[in-house]
Order: C-alpha cells, then sequence, then structure tokens
C-alpha cells in the first residue's frame, strides 16, 4: 500500500510554502524515493532557479519512476498552484499553448509531486518567447569516443566562442556528452540563432576534423563527436542545469568550472551528491547571467558560410519544410543519379 502524503517546506518570496508529496515512499530510482527527489529539488532551488526561472518550461514526467513509461508535458498539468504562472508560446506549426513558468522553489517542488524528473527550459524569457537569450550547444559523443575526447571538444569550443566575444559555460549533460551555454543579448529570432550556431559548429569541426562532425544523419558521423545545431531551433530543449536525468544511478546534469573540467569524473554528480557538492563548492554558473554577449559575430561567420556555398542545414523531421533546406533524405537511401555533387535533387 502507498504511504501516506507528506508536506516539504520551501522557502518562497511570500514566505514559506507547503507543498503535498504524495507517496513519497514510491522508488523513482533503485534506492531514491519521491520524497528524496522533491527534497533534492528543494535543496538546489537557488541555483536551479537560475537556469528554469522565468522561462517556459517542459516536464519530462515518469509516474511509475524511470523504469516505467515517460511522457513530456508541455501544456502544464491539472491543479497547478495558485502562485504558478504561464506563458503563451508559438511551435514551430503556428500553434500556440501555455507552457509553465518555474519562477519559485515551491513550483519545481510541485513539478515532481506530478512526477517530473527532468525539467527542459526554453532558451527564451516570457517577456520575449520569440527571441532567444540563451546559447546552447550540445556535444554529442557517437560511440567509441572518451569523455576525454569530449572535453577536448568542449575546450576548443570554449575557446572559439571567446574569439568571437561570448562568454562559455559548461555543464555535463547528465549522460555521456558536455552542454556549452552563453547568455546572448535576445535581440535576434530562433531561425538567426540556429544559423549562428551552425557557423559555430562548422568553424569547430574545421579546427577538429578528426574528432567533430556536423554531419545531421548518423550513418555519416563515424565515431566523431556531433555539434547538435538542431537544438537551437524553437521548441527544442535541453535539460536543464542541476536537473535530474532518468538513467541509472540518478544522475545530475551539472554545471562546473572549465578549470576543472579535466578532472571531474561525470558519475560522481547524482541526486545524492550534488547538494553536498553546491554546499562546498558553490554553483560554477553563479555569474552566467551577468556575461551577455553578441550574436553578430557568428552570424557574420554564418553569412561567410554561405557565400562560400555552405547554407542551410537539414532540420527535424517534425520541422515543416524550411527555405533553402537540403532534402531530409538518408544519404543511403538515395540514388546517386538523382542528386549533384551540393546534395540537391535533379530534376528529370
Amino acid at each position: 500500500m502507498a504511504s501516506s502524503a507528506q508536506m516539504l517546506t520551501v522557502p518562497s518570496p511570500d514566505g514559506d510554502r507547503d507543498v503535498r508529496i504524495s507517496s513519497p515512499d514510491r522508488e523513482i530510482w533503485p534506492g531514491i524515493t519521491k520524497w528524496d527527489l522533491a527534497s533534492y529539488v528543494a535543496a538546489v532551488g537557488e541555483p536551479m532557479l537560475r537556469a528554469l526561472g522565468d522561462r517556459p518550461v517542459t516536464l519530462q514526467r515518469f509516474p511509475q519512476g524511470v523504469g516505467g513509461e515517460e511522457f513530456f508535458s508541455k501544456n502544464p498539468p491539472r491543479g497547478v498552484p495558485d502562485y504558478t504562472r504561464t506563458v503563451m508560446c508559438t511551435y514551430p506549426s503556428g500553434r500556440k499553448h501555455p507552457q509553465l513558468v518555474v519562477d519559485e522553489i515551491a513550483t519545481a517542488v510541485w513539478a515532481v509531486q506530478m512526477n517530473t524528473i527532468t525539467f527542459h527550459p526554453w532558451p527564451v524569457r516570457t517577456a520575449n518567447t520569440d527571441n532567444p537569450d540563451e546559447l546552447r550547444i550540445d556535444l554529442d559523443p557517437q560511440p567509441g569516443r572518451t569523455f576525454a575526447d569530449i572535453v577536448t571538444a568542449a575546450q576548443a569550443l570554449g575557446d572559439l566562442l571567446r574569439e568571437i566575444g561570448i562568454t562559455p559555460w559548461v555543464k555535463t549533460s547528465g549522460s555521456r556528452g558536455l552542454h556549452v551555454y552563453a547568455r546572448i543579448a535576445p535581440e535576434h529570432e530562433f531561425l538567426d540563432v540556429r544559423h549562428g550556431v551552425i557557423a559555430i559548429a562548422r568553424e569547430l569541426e574545421r579546427r577538429l576534423p578528426e574528432l567533430v562532425t556536423t554531419a545531421w544523419w548518423k550513418e555519416e558521423r563515424g565515431e566523431k563527436i556531433f555539434v547538435d545545431f538542431n537544438q537551437a531551433n524553437r521548441d527544442r530543449t535541453i535539460a536543464s542545469a542541476y536537473s535530474p536525468r532518468p538513467l541509472e544511478g540518478a544522475p545530475v546534469s551539472m554545471p562546473v568550472r572549465w578549470e576543472d573540467l579535466e578532472s571531474i569524473a561525470i558519475e560522481d554528480f547524482t541526486v545524492r551528491t550534488v547538494p553536498g557538492l553546491l554546499d562546498d563548492q558553490g554553483d560554477a554558473w553563479a555569474g552566467l547571467d551577468d556575461a551577455v554577449g553578441d550574436l553578430g559575430p557568428a552570424l557574420r561567420m554564418w553569412e561567410q558560410d554561405v557565400a562560400s556555398g555552405l547554407g542551410e542545414m537539414p532540420f527535424p523531421p517534425e520541422y515543416p519544410k524550411m527555405p533553402g533546406e537540403p532534402p531530409r533524405v538518408q544519404p543511403s537511401k538515395k540514388v546517386a543519379e538523382h542528386w549533384d555533387e551540393r546534395g540537391n535533387r535533379v530534376e528529370e
């Protein structure tokens, strides 16, 4: 029989709030309960809000724990507390729906009560949901790459961003990869930000051609590290800083300092360990909001690539066909004589 509900008290701008946690003893991961997860979110609440606050958030929910089915909640779950707000967002299809905004710790804890494990914030603020203020670059290692390889790619990416006047911040993905973030002025729409990320990714590929790839199709990546430029699209999100991941061991997507990157072990960052690490070391991303960069140099890189014959890259399959996009045809399924050297279909 499920245990009775318990109340978890957390601070808020209006004083303490009591958040009801039902079935607190239900295991989310082996040996880690729903109460443990709620307590974790409360413990890391302040730095976690730096990643979530004032942003639309998609919730990745697991009603039966990590071993059961999962689903993503874009619309807010029923029963949203009266201290919680929502914001309307426009999706690639043109449809609009409200999304949850996590402005205080109690909302994040309530999301755990609604079986959320991973929080996926948009890279925009609620005042302007069309212009990102956050640059996100996902380094996705293909099988065969070591964590040391990923660190090498991340360090080179950090150097590249600094060269164009953008201050980079790095975190573990909570899985095998690394995420590099930066604050940018919210002056450009999603497509422009995507183009800036593509230009940065291409330059990184030029610098590390044996290690890094921008190939969208998996069959073309080999054992390289994929720079996932499509994470810069509208309605594509990445697990937030300090967000747990639904993987073995209850890992956390953990911000780290650049100088520590070579010495970390990603398995050390878990729901059990991260609150203590924060107490000992502080938040590695504490200065993130104060370092706002300009996307302009990256967009000039994009324009140079276009002038040299490099253009748009493939979009994910669920997106509408975009202007200038190459055909969404898996390379191994193309009939060679139907395509030119630039990947464009030859009309018969």
